[in-house]
């Protein structure tokens, strides 16, 4: 695909009107529906995803659109937008102010545009494939933290988090005795942008989603980043299982999550 700043610019415009929504409704009081025992779904969300299926279907009606709530065809398969309405619904239920806009332009189920906004920070991170990553308009790139010992690494705990409860602590726990510090703050795509932008060197984090990633995985790469499974395998957006660091630590990271 030619001329991916126009894809990344008619995407910053979808994430920017979507998030003004959101960011008049944040105080309201919400209706919340439960798609799973903790997995959250409200009224924002779904009008979230309405306005960028509207605006990007618009603006750019020969590419096929896969969202979070609604669904879509098969997203493997030619040019389509894969987006996640509010990455963090949760802490948006819960008017705690970190959650994420997430739009990835994709061809064949690789990432080629990214953006990722924060819409009560207004904080903006946007990438197309060669052409850098960026906050703000500002260009990023990935830690150089090399010590282990200095990092601070991000995790996420999947829904399914009560069945598999004793995997997720024994590698909270391996990750806790070799870093600085570990953060979990409930936004994947926003964790992506975190280390791309320098402030992590280290996410780990399964049972992801293509929406979840998308976006993120391009912006990370830009940024100097590498992305893997667990065993350092190449990740697909829809193999539920990421590692993601500044690269230095990479190999590090990989025996500390083995288990």
């Amino acid at each position: 695909m030619q001329e991916l700043s126009k894809y990344r610019d008619g995407a910053l415009k979808a994430a920017n009107i979507s998030s003004e929504m959101i960011k008049k409704s944040f105080y309201n009081k919400h209706n919340i529906v439960h798609k799973g025992i903790v997995d959250l779904v409200t009224e924002v969300d779904l009008q979230s995803e309405k306005i960028l299926r509207e605006e990007l279907t618009k603006s750019f009606p020969e590419i096929k659109f896969y969202g979070e709530e609604c669904g879509g065809e098969d997203w493997k398969n030619g040019d389509f937008w894969i987006v996640d309405p509010i990455d963090g619904t949760t802490n948006f239920a819960h008017q705690l102010k970190h959650f994420s806009v997430s739009i990835a332009l994709c061809h064949n189920g690789v990432p080629l545009v990214g953006v990722i906004k924060n819409p009560i920070t207004d904080e903006t991170f946007t990438t197309f494939k060669d052409g850098g990553a960026f906050c703000d308009n500002e260009k990023i790139h990935v830690s150089n933290v090399s010590d282990i010992n200095n990092a601070l690494a991000v995790t996420g705990f999947p829904y399914n988090r009560r069945e598999h409860i004793d995997e997720i602590t024994t590698r909270l726990k391996n990750m806790l005795m070799n870093v600085q510090d570990v953060r979990r703050f409930g936004s994947a795509a926003l964790d992506l942008c975190y280390l791309a932008k320098g402030i992590y060197s280290i996410y780990w984090e399964k049972n992801l989603k293509p929406w979840d990633v998308a976006a993120g995985q391009l912006l990370l790469e830009e940024a100097g980043g590498k992305i893997t499974r667990y065993d350092g395998s190449k990740m697909e957006l829809d193999s539920l299982e990421l590692l993601a660091t500044n690269g230095i630590l990479h190999q590090q990271s990989i025996e500390i999550l083995k288990i």
